[in-house]
């Protein structure tokens, strides 16, 4: 039987057979589940508040969970897949993809829901390296510029179609969102199975950092679990003190166990001594917190403020998902144009400015004002994101290729991840001050107080005791609002602010002007 890659005889060589075609769609199919996956489910986060009776400081761990672990363990996929073999992994992530979606969807609370989406990232991260590596592996040689534009293509376009297709399932029933992970993946797998065989890979003699993952995983949990508890214990809590401490001694113990990994390690020393490459990898860490924060309190807003619901948050987050989608296919040919820095500093600048042009929304602004932070956003994500991964993966040796794009996109995740959880953070602190204020100025009783923070956190049991003030309820509602959108702004300026150090970083430390230079003489 001939392989997908093997043009039949008599055939164009530059064209294309039907298996290799076949097979390009079944690992476009799970690149399009991964990519939905993660925007879809962040339109869904207020219906989960209602059904579980939790706020958003609990919710949120359903993304940064899944986050968190997809980031930290997608170079040990790839090492994984080196290993024994990418098809072989793929199939493996697939089944823990799909089985632990099945059991999230069927989830009777929010810490069930939270483990199996982080189960969920394990299946991911094992998932898109050996999907990467086929993609490459089954494309003739004078096909191989296909690979990178299918695989940020589709991603793009998932990640835009998923706020759409996560608000017309939740209409429903948020679950449907992790039930119809099943059929679409086990399509995928059917066909790669039947058509994707020879991908071009040997397994290798490779090591898995293991004790640089856990190290470091557990620096990251104990980083996060602070900075999501510090709110409800206290800063100076000794629990939280705790945490923080083990954060720093687990990245120190990381650090050293990197240093004796030697060529094993997850961030090989050759690799860690590369300047620009190194200064990619902090800029996109800096960058990051941006995304996730407005990916997840954007339609906060909608749901919340605006009141609409979840089929039309998912189109109201086309302006940002769109251009974001149309810039990921354009940001390539301006790279061959123009070089990196140029693009870097527009995309940067745009990361930049899309918070800080969000922190000006107030809690009487209409849907209109929240369009040019999110289309500023759009550009931002488009041109930064493929641009500095190319830019730092062409930093190094060809042969560290795969490694550093695991690692910028690991940077990617773990610098949203800790964005995200040190925005709810700073919503939740501020937005229970503004509260603990008014109420103090406005001599609302306990109870009061208590019916104004349960609705803000957009649960039923709020709504439920602000049924109980019948002549205020306005009036509280109001607050809830003005409360959540104070918290909103905080957030959005601290991540602009980190925004602005990663722009610097990318600026100075990442690509030259000398493909500019060159055109201009020529």
């Amino acid at each position: 039987m001939a392989s997908a890659t093997e043009p039949a005889p008599g055939t164009d060589p530059a064209k294309l057979d039907h298996g290799t075609v076949m097979a390009l769609v079944a690992l476009a199919l799970a690149i399009f589940v991964i990519a939905n996956d993660f925007t879809a489910l962040s339109i869904a986060l207020p219906a989960m508040e209602k059904d579980f009776d939790a706020d958003v400081d609990t919710v949120q761990w359903v993304i940064n969970g899944y986050a968190l672990v997809f980031g930290v363990l997608i170079v040990t996929g790839g090492r994984l897949a080196d290993m024994f073999g990418r098809r072989r992994i793929f199939f493996v992530g697939a089944a823990v993809f799909a089985a632990f979606s099945v059991l999230g969807g069927a989830a009777q609370d929010a810490g069930w829901l939270i483990g199996c989406r982080a189960l969920m990232g394990i299946g991911g991260a094992l998932m898109w390296p050996a999907i990467l590596g086929m993609v490459y592996g089954i494309l003739p040689a004078s096909k191989q510029g296909l690979a990178g534009g299918l695989v940020l293509g589709v991603a793009g376009v998932g990640n835009a179609a998923g706020p759409i297709l996560g608000g017309a399932l939740t209409e429903a029933s948020w679950r449907w969102i992790f039930f119809l992970n099943l059929p679409v993946t086990l399509i995928a797998c059917l066909v790669t199975y039947l058509k994707v065989h020879d991908v071009g890979d040997e397994p290798g003699g490779e090591k898995v950092d293991y004790a640089g993952v856990a190290t470091l995983s557990l620096s990251l949990v104990a980083l996060l679990l602070a900075l999501d508890q510090g709110t409800d214990w206290g800063w100076t809590d000794p629990r939280i003190i705790g945490l923080s401490g083990a954060c720093i001694v687990f990245f120190v113990v990381f650090l050293l166990v990197e240093r004796r990994a030697g060529a094993n390690a997850l961030v090989p020393r050759d690799v860690m001594r590369n300047r620009q490459f190194m200064a990619a990898s902090l800029s996109v860490l800096l960058m990051s917190a941006t995304f996730f924060a407005i990916l997840i309190y954007v339609p906060q807003f909608m749901v919340k403020v605006l009141g609409f619901g979840p089929l039309k948050s998912g189109f109201g987050f086309l302006p940002m998902m769109g251009t974001f989608a149309i810039l990921s296919f354009v940001a390539g040919t301006l790279y061959n144009r123009l070089g990196a820095k140029p693009i870097l500093i527009a995309g940067g600048a745009c990361l930049t400015a899309a918070p800080f042009l969000l922190s000006l929304v107030g809690a009487d602004s209409g849907y209109i004002a929240l369009v040019p932070g999110m289309v500023v956003m759009g550009f931002g994500v488009g041109l930064f994101y493929s641009t500095i991964t190319t830019a730092g993966v062409g930093a190094l040796d060809a042969s560290r290729a795969s490694l550093a794009g695991g690692i910028v996109y690991m940077c990617q995740i773990a610098g949203g991840s800790v964005g995200l959880g040190l925005t709810t953070a700073i919503v939740s602190a501020v937005a229970q001050d503004h509260v603990s204020a008014s109420a103090t100025a406005d001599r609302l009783s306990h109870s009061q107080e208590i019916a104004v923070n349960k609705i803000l956190a957009g649960t039923e049991t709020g709504q439920q005791l602000l049924d109980q003030f019948p002549g205020m309820a306005n009036e509280l509602a109001s607050l809830a609002k003005s409360a959540l959108v104070a918290g909103m702004s905080t957030g959005y300026v601290v991540v602009g602010s980190l925004a602005l150090l990663g722009l610097l970083v990318a600026t100075f430390g990442v690509g030259s002007w000398r493909r500019r230079k060159a055109a201009v003489t020529a």
